[in-house]
């Protein structure tokens, strides 16, 4: 019997292909990449062209034996890896180790792991594609060219085992430059105005101060707010206009890479490097029980909103049968292609929509499910009928003075039914404010004027989902590469994460100003979206990929030259502590690790002593007379323990207080939820809850030496 060997480059996939393929074919799988550029050594020959040494990737060698031997007995083999510009160069290595000729056809690709692709993929394969091919190439080897020769240089010049990558320097530019512009912001104070009024006996509803003298108001301080809220006592409130309007509200498209990450951290708290991994489980396939493994959603790398007419028409005759035609838009919805997203694959979906989230559970792990069901619903309601808000305005009017008030009705609610999208600047509550029924001409009667101080607030650091945000906007990076860049910088210790929120070190900052001054390009936003945008033409065939290389390396070599003999040493010095090192006797330093803060002897490599930097909180230890630190778990999550451990082994994971309980007087600890923030006792058996409100942050801050940056209100 005729045998077809598939090689694919993961177990689970394998397993996927295999039920679908039946006994004429065995699948394998590769385990990625076989081949790369050697680590120990520059692996590029560039007065050959920019030649790339590649080697067997250390580990590889019994399952490339493994998969020659199947070779040997096959009568065709087909490369399967993902359809994008990695499983093309993963196709091509495999070819090139195993003998095959990659002009032949023997390439496959499909968008999604079901029966109904695999079975089409099979009956059609094709040559690599060489294009692709090059322009993965080409980038391996410009991240090569830039790594090789910076992270050198760095560590003559600044510190021993720094690396500066390509496309990463960009991204902890972003930052760095994001929190200089927050260091030089200067707050500027400004007031509002809020009218409580109401109609009659019943209706009251809150307008605030929109104009002055037929001008935007404009408060910038309490003097002229007390003089206006004088005036106000001896006006007349009357409504002015009202104005009613049918607004129609689309849902949001189907998910690309880009936004599958920022509303994955937004909703379900997953960090990008975590919701690329669980999306490629579900991507390769998870076993249905008696269904058996099949791939539940379609690629997760892609920079694309288009939908097949297949799942259009399934989707449509789903909601249908669910919610009712009146869900099922008039019009099919096309969104043109967002900049210079490529389009090549389909949008991120379910690969069947008949498989609803709750149906399936029970063969899914906690996080596959969550991200399962977010990826379901957004598609899902990306294919229904838009809300229908009814909106009114109404103006009311107070001498010179005219107050607005805005509400709002949901009329129909549309994919609202299904799923609504996360945003970064607000909580995604999405509370309507409904208005008494008013016309012209109505007398109001004025209960209180509230008056509010605000200051302008700096541009807000970057979080996983606002740094991927702009990465995609500017051009940075393509689908695949948001995750590893948000990861590589974390992991160089030259950004943390602190409470979701990226802070650079001053490591990152003194490594990011070198490169300014020195290496321009390597860092410019413009400069790299444009290299971006050249590998793209090398994928189309319209650029040769050497040439590309050869106008980016001669600028830098010179730029290289230049760095090499203008900066001097650098220091980036350690905090010294008081902690003495037990081992050698030195006095102990800060350092910054992947995870935050550490204590390591200065005497490294020789004492290579390391221990938890523990961080006071100036709260007693319930239980012994020791004091509370923030310590670290061996993942980075944050919890505190008594500084007494392990005599003491009291551990609480939320922010403890002086705050006693007002039940059983244990101590309460500050938590945080979508619905703000709370006091809670530690006692399960009491489980006490006060609502914690600015005042009560403010003391907590006071506990901690924290500045008080709270806005006051009055």
């Amino acid at each position: 019997m005729a045998k077809t060997l598939v090689i694919v480059e993961s177990p689970a996939k394998a397993k996927s292909l295999g039920k679908f393929l039946g006994n004429k074919y065995t699948v394998k799988a590769s385990m990625g990449h076989v081949r790369d550029l050697p680590k120990s050594q520059f692996g590029v020959d560039v007065k050959e062209g920019f030649k790339p040494k590649y080697i067997t990737i250390r580990g590889k060698g019994d399952i490339i034996k493994d998969l020659k031997a199947a070779t040997k007995k096959a009568d065709k083999v087909l490369l399967a890896s993902d359809p994008d510009r990695e499983g093309e160069a993963i196709a091509w290595h495999l070819a090139n180790v195993l003998n095959i000729n990659e002009q032949d056809p023997c390439r496959i690709a499909f968008n999604e792991i079901t029966k109904q692709a695999v079975q089409q993929a099979v009956k059609h394969p094709r040559p690599v594609d060489r294009h692709k091919v090059d322009a993965q190439q080409a980038r391996r080897v410009l991240d090569r060219l830039v790594g090789y020769n910076l992270s050198p240089l760095l560590w003559r010049k600044v510190k021993k085992g720094l690396s500066a990558g390509r496309v990463q320097s960009v991204a902890m530019r972003l930052i760095c430059d994001r929190e200089e512009e927050i260091r030089a912001f200067e707050p500027e104070e400004y007031w509002s105005l809020t009218a409580k009024l109401v109609k009659g006996k019943t209706g009251s509803f809150e307008a605030k101060l929109h104009k002055i003298d037929g001008e935007k108001a404009h408060l910038p301080n309490e003097t002229l707010v007390n003089e206006i809220r004088e005036h106000l006592q001896n006006e007349f409130f009357k409504v002015a206009k009202v104005t009613r309007r049918e607004k129609k509200r689309q849902p949001a498209p189907p998910f690309t890479t880009s936004s599958m990450q920022q509303e994955a951290y937004r909703k379900i708290n997953f960090t990008a490097r975590k919701t690329m991994m669980v999306a490629q489980q579900l991507y390769e396939g998870l076993d249905l029980g008696k269904e058996g493994p099949v791939g539940l959603v379609t690629y997760i790398r892609t920079d694309s909103t288009r939908v097949s007419e297949i799942a259009e028409q399934e989707a449509a005759s789903f909601i249908a049968s669910s919610f009712g035609t009146e869900y099922v838009p008039s019009e099919k919805r096309r969104l043109a292609p967002k900049g210079r997203a490529q389009d090549a694959h389909e949008a991120i979906r379910p690969t069947s929509v008949q498989r609803e989230p709750d149906s399936i559970k029970q063969f899914l792990t906690r996080e596959q499910y969550k991200l399962y069901k977010l990826i379901w619903e957004r598609f899902i309601a990306s294919q229904m009928s838009p809300a229908i808000i009814d909106t009114t305005s109404v103006d009311v009017e107070a001498g010179r003075y005219i107050f607005r008030a805005t509400g709002s009705i949901i009329k129909f609610p549309g994919f609202m039914q299904v799923y609504i999208e996360g945003r970064d600047d607000e909580d995604d509550r999405n509370e309507e404010k409904t208005l008494p029924e008013l016309k012209e001409g109505d007398k109001l009667k004025l209960l209180t004027i509230v008056p509010n101080q605000h200051f302008t607030q700096p541009p807000p650091r970057f979080t996983d989902a606002t740094l991927i945000k702009i990465l995609e906007e500017k051009g940075i990076g393509r689908p695949s590469t948001y995750a590893p860049i948000v990861d590589t910088i974390l992991k160089r210790g030259y950004v943390i994460r602190e409470k979701k929120i990226f802070y650079p070190t001053e490591l990152g900052l003194v490594v990011v100003d070198l490169l300014k001054k020195y290496f321009y390009n390597i860092i410019d936003v413009e400069f790299t979206a444009e290299m971006e945008q050249k590998l793209d033409d090398v994928e189309e065939g319209d650029v040769d990929w050497v040439h590309i290389l050869e106008d980016f390396y001669l600028p830098f070599q010179e730029s290289l030259e230049v760095a090499e003999q203008e900066i001097e040493q650098i220091q980036v010095e350690d905090e010294v502590t008081d902690e003495i090192c037990e081992l050698c006797g030195r006095n102990m330093v800060v350092k910054m690790g992947r995870y935050g803060k550490f204590l390591a002897c200065p005497g490294f490599p020789e004492c290579r002593n390391a221990k938890p930097l523990l961080e006071p909180t100036g709260v007693a230890c319930p239980n012994c007379q020791g004091e509370l630190v923030l310590r670290r778990s061996k993942k980075g999550r944050k919890f505190f323990g008594c500084s007494n451990y392990p005599e003491c082994d009291f551990v609480v994971w939320d922010q403890p207080t002086n705050k006693k309980c007002p039940q059983c007087n244990n101590m309460m600890v500050l938590k945080e939820n979508k619905k703000g923030k709370l006091y809670q006792c530690i006692n399960k058996e009491c489980g006490s809850k006060i609502d914690a409100s600015a005042e009560a942050e403010r003391e907590y801050k006071l506990t901690l030496n924290e500045p008080n940056d709270s806005v006051s209100t009055y």
